[in-house]
């Protein structure tokens, strides 16, 4: 990698992904550009909604001063490292960062305590996932100091839509020098396919994406369950899944990712972008 992009509000969590990507960033020798939006709280504004440009200015002031000691850390110290600060919480503007600098890699911190809806479903994480071309590592739960995956789960659905996906997913299993383990989760229900029609689906699918790689048939009640019960089968690190930037996240793979993964998953969660 060259450049991660790390949004940061200075809550616990975005101090987390800031941590994880620290520790890619020094893995990869890359650069970190550690991205700040303020916000004008609407309590400081008067009844007539309008606010001094002296007041504005105080304001930024004290947002830059906070960024500058948010990011007085031992842990950033050999990095090199890049503060941005936008004047407007406008989250497409993460995409156009990194864009701009060519990122490999977008991190973020997500609390993972009240499901989807709460995660990813008009959250902030779900406004940069949609409108970035580049993968986004959702940090969730406990910190982790040093993020060094080994073992790596994509799961998706198989449809030839997925293959941009897979790719993606295979470039970075690469860069983060993990083994990739790749699943189809099959269930009951209309869904459900015989082990022999499952193996022509994957190989079909690996046929269009023209990748050789193993995969693994992993029956479950749920895709969610399996996924989940998978990833703990192989003691996976970091788990995969393709999305839809023009839907948003509520379909991630077969329909939905469902709250289980979001809430469950020990392991960090990546998104590539079909």
């Amino acid at each position: 990698m060259k450049s991660i992009i790390v949004p940061v509000d200075f809550s616990n969590q975005s101090e987390k992904a800031l941590k994880v990507a620290a520790s890619l960033a020094k893995q990869q020798k890359a650069e970190l550009f550690v991205l700040h939006m303020l916000e004008l709280s609407p309590a400081i504004m008067g009844d007539s909604g309008y606010i001094s440009q002296e007041q504005v200015v105080h304001l930024i002031k004290l947002g830059e001063q906070r960024f500058a000691d948010f990011l007085d850390q031992p842990y950033l110290k050999e990095i090199k490292l890049t503060p941005i600060i936008k004047h407007y919480k406008v989250f497409s503007e993460v995409a156009e960062v990194a864009e701009k600098h060519d990122a490999d890699l977008i991190v973020m911190g997500s609390n993972g305590v009240d499901g989807l809806e709460e995660i990813f479903i008009g959250s902030n994480t779900e406004r940069v996932v949609r409108t970035s071309d580049v993968p986004v590592l959702v940090i969730k739960g406990n910190e982790v100091e040093d993020f060094d995956p080994k073992n790596f789960v994509f799961a998706c659905d198989f449809e030839k839509e997925s293959v941009p996906a897979l790719k993606k997913a295979q470039k970075m299993a690469k860069i983060l020098g993990s083994k990739l383990h790749m699943v189809y989760i099959n269930t009951p229900g209309d869904e459900f396919l015989s082990t022999t029609d499952a193996q022509s689906k994957i190989d079909a699918f690996l046929k269009e994406a023209n990748i050789d790689l193993t995969v693994e048939i992993f029956n479950d009640y749920t895709v969610e369950k399996g996924v989940l019960n998978y990833n703990d089968e192989v003691d996976a690190d970091l788990i995969g899944i393709p999305t839809h930037g023009r839907r948003g996240l509520s379909h991630f793979f077969m329909g939905s990712i469902g709250e289980d993964i979001a809430n469950h998953a020990k392991a960090p969660v990546i998104t590539f972008k079909i």
